[in-house]
């Protein structure tokens, strides 16, 4: 569903399971390879899932801050604020102002 509204509502593609690092195992959620926006669906906000907890919070930091030394744009939504028409504008935004840059 997530996956739809993105390449729908963006209008950009975007690819699954994306791996990003040449020599760890990282992933994103959805990525758009052509302009390097990134983005992750972190799930357990309230729930003290996994990115709450110290050891997944730090070990998540780590992997954002290589992935904007390796020049990704990560951006990070609930999955309830994925759905919505600001986050999937926020998205459109990045990626055309990136689009720009590169002409």
């Amino acid at each position: 569903m997530i996956h739809q509204a993105l390449s729908k509502y963006v209008g950009y593609d975007f690819a699954k399971e994306v791996l990003f690092h040449p020599k760890r195992k990282w992933r994103f959620d959805f990525a758009n390879l052509q302009y390097k926006v990134a983005v992750e669906v972190e799930g357990g906000a309230y729930s003290k899932g996994r990115h709450t907890r110290p050891k997944g919070f730090i070990a998540d930091m780590e992997k954002y801050n290589a992935a904007a030394e390796l020049g990704w744009i990560v951006l990070r939504y609930t999955p309830q604020q994925m759905l919505t028409i600001a986050a999937l504008e926020q998205i459109k935004r990045i990626i055309e102002r990136r689009k720009n840059e590169k002409e």
